[in-house]
């Protein structure tokens, strides 16, 4: 039985986020797998066992229970932003030549980032918001700003996800308010266009055989926009699949599929999109979606009728080549 190293938690806002989809995935997978859910925090990597915490190894990889070393066979990275959605553990596994089913180092610390991801996407003929970046060294004229992207602007951390941060500004004098509040998040900002249009969301994950994209959903909210408020307190509205046109469905299905392979991705990755008058407008790619009960992926998984276990052996055959 291989020993299966299930990283969450991490060092952002979202480590409690990271926790319930963490739970999600470990009730869920295949039963002939033996899976750890290694915890990862600032000051150490653990195991909890019998309300025990059981310090992980960084140096070998391993835990030590009742004497005995497991070593991790290979990992599921589960953490919604850093260190893990940037690419940082990927990039420890890799110097450990421990296998892992997410993307790799380089594919996650691309897509992390919202600005350079969508500059990138966009220079391959995806179509992104505009936008300028905002960094901690560099001044920012609200004028300016309001004069290039209109009113109102999003102002986000191009490093977080989970809506942390992020601000809907409709006059000039809350653009610095919300520019240091981005900054608590990450230390470069994005400022972007507001799209007027319906949001979609698509998740795309690889089979051995072929790229599978999954239902459609749209969102929606009383809200302001999808904050973190609409997404995990029950303020949105989820609809899978998509009441949208067939064609609009296939469209953004296929858009997902080059996003993922311009991207070079692996396991499973949710793109979401504004579309304005039949046009699907990029807003962000999500390496390591949530996975929680309220997530979005596992209601399209549902709603394609593929059970999470034989979604995770998929992935596990396709990933590692098994």
């Amino acid at each position: 039985m291989k020993n299966v190293g299930l990283f969450c938690g991490g060092f952002s806002s979202e480590y409690d986020i990271s926790l319930k989809s963490a739970q999600t995935i470990f009730d869920t997978f295949p039963k002939d797998y033996s899976v750890f859910k290694i915890e990862v925090t600032p000051e150490n990597w653990f195991y909890t066992k019998n309300s025990k915490k059981i310090i992980f190894d960084k140096n070998k990889g391993a835990l030590k229970i009742e004497n005995k070393s497991i070593q991790i066979d290979f990992a599921i990275i589960c953490i919604h932003g850093d260190p893990g959605e940037n690419g940082k553990i990927q990039a420890y596994l890799d110097l450990l030549n421990i296998p892992y089913l997410n993307s790799n180092a380089q594919a996650s610390s691309l897509s992390f980032d919202k600005f350079i991801c969508n500059q990138f996407l966009n220079s391959c003929g995806f179509k992104t918001a505009a936008s300028q970046l905002i960094t901690k060294r560099s001044s920012f004229d609200s004028e300016k700003l309001i004069e290039k992207l209109n009113l109102p602007i999003f102002i986000k951390p191009t490093d977080s996800g989970s809506s942390f941060g992020i601000s809907k500004v409709y006059k000039a004098s809350d653009i610095a308010p919300a520019v240091q509040r981005a900054f608590e998040e990450g230390d470069t900002i994005i400022a972007e266009s507001f799209l007027d249009g319906i949001e979609l969301t698509c998740a795309v994950f690889r089979s051995k055989k072929e790229l599978i994209a999954l239902p459609v959903t749209q969102i929606s909210t009383e809200n302001d926009f999808f904050d973190f408020d609409a997404k995990y307190n029950g303020n949105s509205k989820e609809e899978t699949p998509a009441n949208i046109e067939d064609e609009l469905t296939k469209q953004i299905q296929e858009t997902s599929k080059g996003i993922y392979n311009a991207l070079q991705l692996s396991s499973v990755a949710r793109i979401d999109y504004i579309v304005v008058k039949g046009t699907p407008y990029i807003i962000e790619v999500n390496t390591i979606p949530g996975f929680s009960k309220a997530s979005i992926v596992p209601q399209m998984l549902k709603c394609a009728g593929i059970a999470l276990e034989d979604f995770w052996s998929l992935i596990i055959e396709a990933e590692l080549n098994n």
